[in-house]
């Protein structure tokens, strides 16, 4: 058995929910704050049996794309302030997979 963290960004939280499901697996949502812009993301708890643990891991691939967006960004450093934006890379999701020495459900 393994327990599966998945964080990822509030905007595919309900998309993954729902291919999780469809795949027939389960999940705990909790939020949680980034520690880049401190933007809200999510994280997953999802026990899985060990061979279905790329199962997962390929629905998660398939849902949490990494691409890019702007953020507005406002600079000081010119005789007046000004708003520009800046591109950033977004999405994607952190996994950690960890083994799990026992698992209940009550």
């Amino acid at each position: 058995m393994k327990l599966i963290i998945t964080v990822l960004e509030d905007d595919d939280t309900p998309t993954l929910m729902e291919r999780l499901t469809e795949g027939g697996f389960q999940a705990t949502k909790l939020a949680s704050t980034g520690g880049f812009l401190l933007q809200g993301n999510t994280t997953l708890l999802s026990g899985v049996d060990d061979d279905k643990v790329e199962d997962v891991l390929d629905i998660v691939r398939a849902t949490c794309i990494r691409r890019k967006k702007l953020l507005p960004h406002t600079t000081s450093e010119l005789p007046t302030a000004i708003n520009l934006p800046i591109e950033i890379e977004a999405g994607g999701a952190i996994v950690f997979v960890v083994d799990v020495e026992q698992f209940n459900r009550i």
